[in-house]
């Protein structure tokens, strides 16, 4: 007797092959049977005839893992079809958070991954899943070990090179945590602390990885004017390392760069795996991204950490500095020059001067306080102590295109979780995003190669094998649904809003949403190395 017998699907397995109609069988979590099934017993049935069922959702790339102990957390990623999920990205992940750097590593953070819950911080990785294990979870969720964090637990936000006691410590904590089960390494050579790192030091930095199989997934050292070089630096450390390296959200930010550094790009990861390395790509599907303001900022200003850099912007020395460097600089991520300060919204602003401008651009901060735009921009910061985030437009959707077509990516959100402020609509809404738009409107993909990069495709690149596929012995993590029905409702203005469509959503085998409700169930599980 089965738990439940789902009828008349049209399966989308996760492969990139088309629809196959049939039945899937559940038992005890897992995918017990696939294929003509209707005389099969079962406790529960669900005659899917005319819907689509495939592998519940997969984004690799998310913050969510300070996010995770929230009460409501996990309902705007079921609504849109999502069932697993990995935190910890862009080297900034939650734990471990040493004594010695935890108040400013929390405060570096909280752009990112919103504030700690109580009993934070997590000193080691394996305190941080006991405490996760303590969460009723809705959907199974992982973490990587951010690379910028284990940094800073050994360094602080100095820059120069790690003494050799410092990077002992180093290597200690990154194997601490990835014994404890962190599913890969992140790293985040555009933010602080990581920036500092010379290449061959990145490449000691992460000696214990050497042939591992771990992944390294990064958020490259620029993604504007020298990204196609930020790349090339990955190469040379997955050539020095030979273990997988995975580009986090490729992109090729300014006019200026758009419609021809990403193929080019694209032509060196080919070269690069026809060369016998392990690398690949993911991408979210929209032309805007989200961090932290700071971000806009010469990563050099941004040394001693968040304190320090309040103290630089007002400092009208230090202010006349940096304004030169972000007037002309293309040797870092200059998103003011590359895209314009009317592209750059500023959001979690908390002050009672600066909340009345929450979600506008630095261009229209400045023109409503008669200033400058580079003055407005160092007032804001420091009036807010750098805790702001922003949302940036800043890439081609042509240039998605082309990402989302070639055969080693995965579509990913890179959502962030600050604890308050306009969050970016991928958070609740990317996977509708990327089957009604890049699918449904403009035919990008195929609905079979949209499921595939949102399941089998990164499934398999972090090694989760039970994981984004329909097949006997697969957990039964798995979405039924009208592709054509499916919408996202959230707007930059709105973004706060569960996307609609996804009518039955399964995590372990039980059912988290089911006629378009949530059930309430905590079905969910940690993935562990």
């Amino acid at each position: 007797m089965y738990d439940w017998l789902i009828t008349n699907a049209e399966i989308l397995d996760g492969s990139g092959a088309e629809a196959v109609r049939g039945d899937v069988a559940l038992k005890d979590g897992s995918i017990a049977a696939v294929g003509q099934l209707s005389d099969a017993g079962a406790r529960h049935t669900l005659d899917a005839a005319g819907k689509t069922l495939t592998p519940g959702f997969l984004d690799v790339h998310r913050h969510g893992d300070a996010a995770l102990f929230r009460p409501d957390y996990g309902k705007a990623e079921l609504a849109q079809g999502l069932t697993t999920v990995i935190n910890g990205n862009c080297g900034m992940s939650c734990a471990p958070v040493t004594a010695a750097h935890a108040p400013e590593i929390l405060r570096y953070l909280a752009p990112i991954t919103g504030e700690m819950p109580a009993g934070a911080p997590f000193r080691t990785m394996n305190e941080y899943f006991r405490r996760a294990a303590e969460v009723p979870l809705r959907l199974n969720a992982g973490i990587l070990a951010g690379g910028g964090v284990l940094r800073a637990d050994a360094a602080g936000f100095a820059e120069g090179p790690l003494s050799g006691e410092q990077l002992h410590t180093l290597h200690t904590l990154l194997e601490e945590a990835l014994g404890a089960g962190a599913l890969g390494v992140s790293l985040g050579l555009g933010y602080a602390p990581e920036c500092f790192y010379t290449t061959e030091e990145l490449i000691r930095a992460l000696e214990p990885l050497k042939n591992s199989g771990t992944v390294i997934a990064v958020h490259m050292r620029q993604e504007g004017d020298g990204v196609a070089e930020a790349l090339e630096e990955m190469l040379t450390v997955a050539r020095a390392l030979r273990t997988p390296v995975e580009i986090s959200h490729l992109k090729s930010i300014g006019k200026r760069n758009w419609r021809s550094v990403t193929p080019k790009m694209l032509r060196m990861i080919t070269r690069a795996r026809e060369e016998g390395l392990d690398v690949s790509c993911d991408v979210y599907p929209y032309t805007a991204g989200s961090t932290q303001l700071i971000h806009v900022l010469p990563p050099e200003f941004q040394s001693g950490g968040t304190e320090a850099l309040t103290a630089r912007l007002r400092d009208p020395g230090e202010r006349a500095a940096m304004r030169a460097r972000m007037e002309s600089g293309s040797d870092f991520e200059n998103i003011t020059l590359l895209v314009g300060f009317e592209n750059v919204r500023a959001t979690g602003l908390r002050t009672a001067e600066y909340a009345p401008f929450e979600g506008k651009s630095v261009a229209e901060v400045a023109q409503a306080q008669g200033k400058d735009p580079f003055d407005a921009l160092f007032d804001l910061l420091a009036a807010e102590h750098c805790a702001p985030s922003m949302i940036d437009f800043i890439t081609a959707e042509e240039d998605i295109a082309d990402i989302l077509r070639t055969p080693f990516a995965s579509v990913i959100s890179d959502a962030i979780y600050p604890s308050a402020g306009l969050l970016h609509p991928r958070v609740y809404g990317m996977t509708a995003h990327l089957l009604e738009h890049f699918v449904r409107e403009t035919h990008t993909l195929t609905l079979a190669q949209a499921v595939n990069r949102l399941t089998r495709r990164p499934a398999d690149r972090y090694g989760l094998v039970r994981k984004g596929r329909v097949e006997p012995g697969a957990d039964a993590d798995l979405l039924v649904f009208d592709p054509q029905a499916v919408h996202e409702c959230g707007t930059y203005a709105r973004p706060d809003q569960y996307v609609r469509g996804f009518e039955t959503v399964f995590v372990n085998g039980v059912p988290a949403i089911e006629n378009g409700a949530f059930t309430g169930a905590a079905a969910g599980s940690l993935l562990r190395r």
